[in-house]
Formats: structure tokens, C-alpha cells, sequence
């Protein structure tokens, strides 16, 4: 039986990268004097590299690799990544980033059906904490049970670790545990910990090559923007709700076998990428 689900924040619970990091980190790269500009190209490219200390040392070793392999450069990267997340928490508070279609619908449907939240994502407990609050409420934060941010583990995602530690953490079994994402980094983390996902594919990853997931949609699904896209490998479209999650996840594991996706015969998935996406 379903008992928790597990949250990806950026992308998934909001358009974060799109609405807030990038802008975020370009002006903390306008705050030190650097002739970074991240467009919305070169942005979408550097999605690939998860966590934004990450992402900053990276196309730093792009950019100047002398510079970025010097002598305290991982304290600038840190300050850095400081001036960005500053910057981030502020466009959050001020209303800047608003949640997914259906994402607070389903958020308060799981609450009272007694299913429990958790988070496991790669941005910093800060980043989430403003999100939350902004979105949600001043208590939402308490919502989730366990919240497994930022560097609560050394490999980030596709590496599955902050999905075994959130697990771990809550005392479930993965096939008792749904995650929601919105890339196939993501997606893979997830179905690499054992878990079942659904995937609402976000601005930056409508082109995904996916892992076998339970569903790819476009969203979760209003009554305005009904969700539209893949589930179990079929065309579906409507709301996701608590009860579709547990019909998916019971019909998921019948097609897989009781360990889960990842393991066995997998879910048909649609390896063109998101085509049914563009209409």
C-alpha cells in the first residue's frame, strides 16, 4: 500500500530553475563583477550538472580552468553560492515563483488521506524553507516529515542516495513510497532507489529521455489544465490524485513484479521523448 510520497522541489513542486535560480545566479554574477550571463540555452545545458555549487564550479573549469583550480576556489564558489541563494530567497518571497498546476490540489489531498511528505532534492534547505512558506504557507515547512536537501548526502542525483536517506529515514519500504519529478536526472535517482515516479515534465525538460517511470505528464492536472501525457505507457489525461497514485503504483508493481520499476519487464515508456507533449 502507498504510504508516503516524495517530493522533488526544483521543477517539480514550482518552476524554480526558470523563475528563480537563473536569474538568482546571474545576479550574484553581476554582484562580483564576472562577465557570466547564463541564457536560457546555456541554462537548460547546465541543468545537467545537479547542485549549484556544482553548477558554478563547473562552467567556472569552462570558463578559466586555472582559475577555478586555484587556491580558494571553493570558498569563492561558496560565496558565490551564498550571493545566489540570497538572491533566489528573495524573488521567492516576493511572489516570483508560484507552484505547478494541481501540485497544493495534491499536496492537501495526500494530508488528508494520511499519506505521508517527505522532500529529497539537491537545492539547499534555505531554498526550499522560502518556497514552501511562500507558497504555502508559514507552517508548510511542517507538512513534510523528512526533508532531504542540499548536501545531506555527498553523490547527488542520478545518484539515488538522497532517496535512500529520505526512506530511510521515514522506516519505509521503496515499493510502500512514490516519487514526483520532473527530469529524467531525477527520474533516475528515484527508479535507482527502487522507487515507482511520476514525472511532470518542467520548462527545461520537455525533450527528457526518461527511465521507465509510471507516468510522464505535462503537469499534475487543475480542473482549468487538466494533466495530459503518459500512464503506464497509455494516453491519459485528467487529475492526478491520491487514489490515481495508488491505482498506478498497485498496476505498476502487477507489470513489474513486487520490486518495483527498474527491476524486471519495464514499463512501456515513450523513448522519443515528450512529442506528445506539444500539441
Amino acid at each position: 500500500m502507498l504510504r508516503a510520497l516524495i517530493w522533488d522541489v526544483d521543477g517539480t513542486l514550482a518552476e524554480t530553475e526558470h523563475d528563480g535560480h537563473r536569474p538568482a545566479f546571474n545576479q550574484a554574477f553581476a554582484d562580483e563583477g564576472l562577465p557570466w550571463q547564463w541564457d536560457e540555452a546555456l541554462y537548460g545545458e547546465l541543468l545537467a550538472v545537479t547542485g549549484g555549487k556544482e553548477r558554478i564550479a563547473h562552467w567556472w573549469q569552462r570558463w578559466d580552468p586555472v582559475a577555478a583550480s586555484a587556491p580558494g576556489a571553493a570558498v569563492a564558489i561558496r560565496h558565490l553560492h551564498a550571493l545566489k541563494t540570497a538572491h533566489y530567497v528573495a524573488r521567492v518571497q516576493q511572489g516570483q515563483v508560484a507552484l505547478r498546476p494541481g501540485v497544493r490540489r495534491l499536496l492537501i489531498e495526500a494530508r488528508a488521506a494520511g499519506l505521508t511528505l517527505a522532500i529529497a532534492t539537491t537545492t539547499s534547505p534555505d531554498n526550499v524553507a522560502a518556497l514552501l512558506q511562500a507558497t504555502l504557507g508559514p507552517d508548510s515547512p511542517g507538512w513534510f516529515a523528512v526533508v532531504g536537501a542540499g548536501d545531506v548526502v555527498p553523490a547527488k542525483k542520478p545518484a539515488p542516495d538522497v532517496y535512500h536517506w529520505v526512506r530511510q529515514r521515514l522506516g519505509l519500504r521503496a515499493d510502500q513510497c512514490l516519487a514526483l519529478e520532473d527530469s529524467a536526472v531525477g527520474a533516475r535517482a528515484a527508479v535507482a532507489a527502487g522507487l515507482a515516479t511520476v514525472v511532470t515534465r518542467s520548462r527545461y525538460t520537455a525533450q527528457d529521455v526518461l527511465p521507465p517511470v509510471l507516468a510522464d505528464l505535462d503537469n499534475l492536472g487543475s480542473h482549468e489544465r487538466p494533466a495530459c501525457g503518459l500512464a503506464l505507457g497509455r494516453p491519459w489525461r485528467g487529475l492526478v490524485d491520491v487514489h490515481r497514485l495508488q491505482v498506478w503504483a498497485r498496476l505498476g508493481q502487477a507489470q513489474t513484479g513486487s520490486d518495483g520499476p527498474g527491476r524486471g519487464q519495464p514499463y512501456p515508456v515513450d523513448e522519443k521523448g515528450s512529442s506528445f507533449l506539444a500539441a
